[in-house]
Order: structure tokens, then sequence, then C-alpha cells
């Protein structure tokens, strides 16, 4: 129930989040714009890892998603500067997803799959914010009263203790044991981060001549979403070693040399999204004790990468090894990973 609450949840803040950028906002292409855009991906995304520690040490996820809700709420429905309301929109939507993320691991059972079920639906907020604004008004509506249906889900739900925690089951394929209570796993952690960066770089070099209009847009769209959300599930069925190698190698392969083919572009989409959820995952396995600062920390990696990523320009042979090499890093650190959690098994 409160998984599919957050994932609901999780559609309708980055909607209206992207709605109040292009809504209130003074228009693409207006440098004023574009400050507003880079102003609200790096709060909403790099401050993750942060907000992480702080709902990790005091222990207020639950306490603080549902407000988390109402600050993106308000941050459509107050008439506020732009620059005022791109910081209220920013900070809320990395709360939530720090808060909702935090949740979701916790009471995931040691699986992936509810994690690809958590944060695929964003996609589908960020298409419909983008090219419907003016639903701002409905979607900022639902959004409070999800939070209150949240807040009420979680009183109901009662102590947070007896939920099920990653530490108390195994996955299906991949029975890694996590590292409750031991030093922190820089190694693997950091590599796990700088994947994230890199492999955002790589998908950003990627050139798609063929998507010029809304349809190619939300097919995109749909390709991600059913990527992220069947990732999980391929990692619980599989392993996050296996599943790796199924969906980044093919994906390097078709994003690197077959680009401009919209069919082949679309899968290695959905190819290259399946490994989202392995890595948020393999990141928690290896700080059962921060699920917040776990989760945040890959967001936090996305957004600097992603900005890498727009401003190299590279053409050819030259962005094809950029995505070769960017998507082979990410394979190494998950495969890195697996070996370290797997060794600590034995020990």
């Amino acid at each position: 129930m409160i998984l599919t609450l957050n994932a609901i949840a999780h559609l309708l803040v980055d909607g209206v989040c992207l709605a109040a950028l292009f809504y209130h906002g003074p228009g693409a292409g207006d440098t004023r714009f574009v400050a507003a855009v880079m102003l609200y991906n790096t709060l909403a995304f790099t401050t993750q890892c942060l907000v992480g520690l702080w709902t990790d040490r005091m222990g207020l996820s639950r306490k603080a998603e549902p407000f988390a809700m109402l600050l993106v709420a308000l941050g459509w429905f107050l008439p506020l500067p732009l620059t005022l309301r791109v910081a209220v929109i920013g900070l809320g939507n990395s709360c939530f997803h720090v808060c909702g993320g935090t949740v979701t691991l916790e009471q995931s059972g040691g699986r992936a799959s509810p994690l690809g079920v958590f944060v695929a639906p964003g996609a589908l907020g960020v298409l419909i914010g983008k090219a419907f604004p003016w639903l701002g008004n409905t979607l900022a509506i639902v959004l409070i009263a999800m939070a209150v249906a949240v807040f009420f889900a979680y009183r109901k739900e009662g102590d947070p203790s007896e939920t099920v925690s990653a530490s108390s089951a195994k996955s299906l394929r991949d029975p890694l044991p996590d590292y409750r209570g031991s030093a922190f796993p820089l190694l693997a952690a950091a590599l796990l981060t700088i994947a994230v960066a890199v492999r955002a770089i790589g998908g950003c070099c990627a050139e798609f001549p063929w998507n010029t209009g809304l349809v190619t847009a939300a097919v995109m769209t749909l390709c991600v979403f059913a990527g992220k959300m069947a990732g999980g599930f391929v990692c619980d069925r599989l392993g996050a070693s296996k599943s790796s190698a199924v969906s980044i190698v093919p994906a390097a392969l078709l994003l690197a040399f077959l680009s401009t083919s919209m069919p082949a572009s679309l899968l290695g989409q959905f190819l290259l999204n399946l490994s989202m959820p392995v890595t948020l995952w393999l990141l928690y396995k290896l700080m059962p004790d921060e699920p917040g600062f776990a989760f945040g920390l890959a967001a936090s990696a996305l957004w600097p990468g992603t900005l890498a990523g727009m401003m190299i320009q590279l053409s050819g042979s030259a962005r094809a090894w950029l995505i070769l090499v960017s998507f082979v890093f990410g394979l190494a650190a998950v495969w890195y990973t697996v070996s370290y959690l797997k060794k600590g098994e034995t020990k």
C-alpha cells in the first residue's frame, strides 16, 4: 500500500516541479529560465546525500515525507519570485525523494524490485509537467491529497522498527550480505557513485535525431519508465551481476553505434535503465544503516554527470568510445561491489 502511494506521489512531485518551471518561469530559451533549471536540478539532486544524512540521523523519513510533498505543492500555488519558487520546489523534491526512497529500501525485504516501482513513475511525471504545465493546478491538488493519504498510511503502519529490513531477507538469486555495523565500504561506494555520474555522461552524449516532438519524447519516456520498473525484478531474478551484464553491454552497443535508429535507441534506453535500481540496491547493501544517504548518494552524482555530458561536444568514433567506456565502467563498478559483498560473506 505505502509503496503504491509513494510511487504515485513520485509522479506527482516531479510533475508539479516541472510544471512550475515551465508555467511560472520566463519561458524556454530565456537566460533566466536556463538559470532556474540549473538551480532546480542542483537543489533537487545534489542535496539528496546531505538530506539523507540528516534523515538517517534524525529518523524523520516518515514524518518529513508528507511535509516535503506539501512544500512542493506550495511552491506551485504561492506567488513567489522565480528564484524562491525554484528553491522551494527543489528542496521539497530532494526531501521527498530521500524520504520515499528510505521507506522503500527499509521495506524492500532485501529485494530490488520495490526500488524500480518507486523510482520509475518519476519519468512520467517529468514528461507530464514539461509537456502539459497547465495541469499544474490539478497535479498540485492531487499531491496535497496524496500527502494526507501518505501521512495517515504511516500513522496506520505504526512502529517502523517492525517493518522488514534488508538484513532480514535475501534476494532471490544473488544472496549478498550487508555490512550493518561494520566500517564504511569506501571504495565500493565510491565506484558505484562515480559510475552513476560517468554513466550519465555517456547517456547524455548519445544523440537521437529522430526525437523531434512530443510523441517521440513520450515513447522514449515510456521506455525509460519500463526499464526502471523492470530493472529491480530482473535483478531479483538474475542477481546484480548477471542483470547488469545483460542490460549494460547491449545498451552500450546500441546507444554508441545505433542511436540514429529509433527502435535501437528505444531498446538501448530500456536496457540502460534496467541497471538503475540495481545500483541503488547495491549501495543500500553496502550501508543498510544509512538508507537515506545510500539513496541520496546516487542522486547527488546524477546531476553533475548529466551536466558534464551536456557540455561535452563529441562526434563520430570519439562519442561512441566515450559511451562504451562510461557504460563499461558502470558494469565494472557493479561487479566489483558484488565481489566485495560476497567476499565479506565468507569472512
